[in-house]
């Protein structure tokens, strides 16, 4: 994709994190969802910000392999500002 400006990047991730709402709910109820399957996973107690963290080390390692990919770019941008409600 061509590169966009900062104000852009972040006015689309915006876009997403609404549509992802939309489709998917409120996002501090879906994260809790995920923290309680994963701590039946893992057998280990997982917090909404250990999702969140995991979820940004996903898309880093996708970066690491293309850093130029878009979507993980706005994707790390979107779990920031989840993490940030949060706490």
């Amino acid at each position: 994709r061509c590169a966009m400006s900062e104000n852009r990047i972040l006015t689309h991730a915006a876009k997403i994190l609404n549509e992802r709402q939309d489709e998917y709910g409120d996002p501090v109820e879906l994260l809790t969802t995920i923290a309680d399957r994963w701590s039946i996973t893992t057998g280990e107690r997982i917090t909404r910000e250990q999702v969140v963290l995991c979820m940004i080390d996903l898309k880093l390692a996708r970066l690491d392999y293309d850093p130029r990919h878009f979507d993980s770019i706005v994707d790390v941008i979107g779990y920031a500002v989840l993490l940030n409600e949060l706490r």
